[in-house]
C-alpha cells in the first residue's frame, strides 16, 4: 500500500493599514484536512502516474496545485528557491500536471494526473520539483475591524501539503557513507545523531537503523530520510525510545537502508561506540 501523508501547515498573509487590526476567525474544518499518497514520486520520464487527494474533513475544500523549487540544506532541511539554476528550470518546465485545482467534498478523492516530457538534448540526471496541495479558505462575510493604535494587519492560515516529485532520465547510480555517529539531545530529550555522505548521479531515500548486538529490532530508527543531489551531506538525528535508553550505550550498528522494488537495499553500514 502506498504511504499516505497527512500534513499540515500555516503561512500568515499580512495586510498592513494603519490604526486597525482585522483578526480573521480560526479556519474552517476540513480546510487542511488532507490525505495524499503517495508522498513521494520518482518518474524515469516515459511513463506518467498519479497522487490521489483525499478529503477527509468535514467540510467541502478547495485545492490549488503547484509545482514549487525547494533545495536542501546540510541540516536536512528544505528551503524556497529565489534563484533556479538551469536544472532546476528544466524540472519545473518538464513536470505535466492536471487538474490544477480541484474542489472535494468530504472523504471525496481525485486523482492528479502526474507526468514528465523531457526536452531534447537535456542531460541525463536527477531533476525535482515538489508539489504543493495548498488550500484555499471559502470567503468569508467582512467584519467590522477593530480599532486599536499601531499597525493593522489581517492573519490567513492558508494550510497545504507539499511531496518530492522526483525526474530520473539514464541510469543514475548512488553510494552513501555514515559517520559520526554520537548521542545528543534533541529537544531536550535523547538521540543519536550522525552523517550521511552521498555521492553519485542521483539523490538516496530510506530508513536510518541503530541495531544493538543481541537485540533483534532496532533500538531507534527514522523512515523517510533523502539526500538530495545538491548536497554531498546532511545530519541526520534519530530519537531513542525511553524504553531502549538502556541500550544506547556501548557498540552499535547503524544501517541506512533503501526500499526498492526488489526489497531493501542497505546502502550504508557502520559501527560505533556510543557512551
Amino acid at each position: 500500500m502506498a504511504p499516505i501523508l497527512s500534513r499540515r501547515f500555516a503561512a500568515f498573509a499580512l495586510i498592513f493599514a494603519p490604526a486597525l487590526m482585522l483578526v480573521s476567525p480560526a479556519a474552517e474544518a476540513g480546510v487542511g484536512d488532507l490525505l495524499v499518497a503517495p508522498t513521494r514520486v520518482v518518474l524515469d520520464g516515459r511513463r506518467g502516474t498519479e497522487v490521489i487527494l483525499n478529503n477527509i474533513g468535514d467540510d467541502v475544500a478547495t485545492y490549488r496545485v503547484t509545482a514549487e523549487l525547494r533545495r536542501m540544506t546540510p541540516d536536512g532541511n528544505l528551503v524556497d528557491v529565489t534563484d533556479p539554476n538551469s536544472g532546476e528550470k528544466a524540472a519545473q518546465e518538464m513536470l505535466l500536471y492536471a487538474p490544477r485545482r480541484i474542489t472535494l467534498p468530504p472523504n471525496q478523492p481525485q486523482a492528479i494526473r502526474l507526468t514528465a516530457r523531457a526536452p531534447e538534448g537535456l542531460p541525463d540526471g536527477e531533476y525535482r520539483v515538489h508539489m504543493l496541495f495548498r488550500a484555499i479558505p471559502p470567503p468569508r462575510p467582512q467584519v467590522a475591524p477593530e480599532k486599536v493604535e499601531g499597525v493593522a494587519f489581517q492573519l490567513r492560515p492558508i494550510y497545504g501539503v507539499t511531496i518530492p516529485v522526483i525526474i530520473r532520465l539514464g541510469r543514475l547510480e548512488a553510494t552513501a557513507a555514515i559517520a559520526n555517529v554520537r548521542k545528543v539531545t534533541a529537544d531536550g530529550k535523547p538521540a543519536i545523531a550522525l552523517d550521511i555522505s552521498r555521492a553519485g548521479g542521483r539523490s538516496t531515500f530510506g530508513a536510518v537503523k541503530v541495531f544493538k548486538a543481541g537485540v533483534a529490532n532496532p533500538i531507534a530508527i527514522v523512515n523517510g530520510i533523502a539526500v538530495y543531489t545538491e548536497v554531498g551531506q546532511r545530519s541526520v538525528t534519530v530519537p531513542i525510545d525511553p524504553a531502549q535508553l538502556a541500550n544506547a550505550s556501548g557498540q552499535v550498528t547503524v544501517q541506512y537502508v533503501e526500499p526498492t522494488d526488489t526489497g531493501p537495499v542497505t546502502l550504508a553500514e557502520t559501527t560505533a561506540v556510543l557512551r
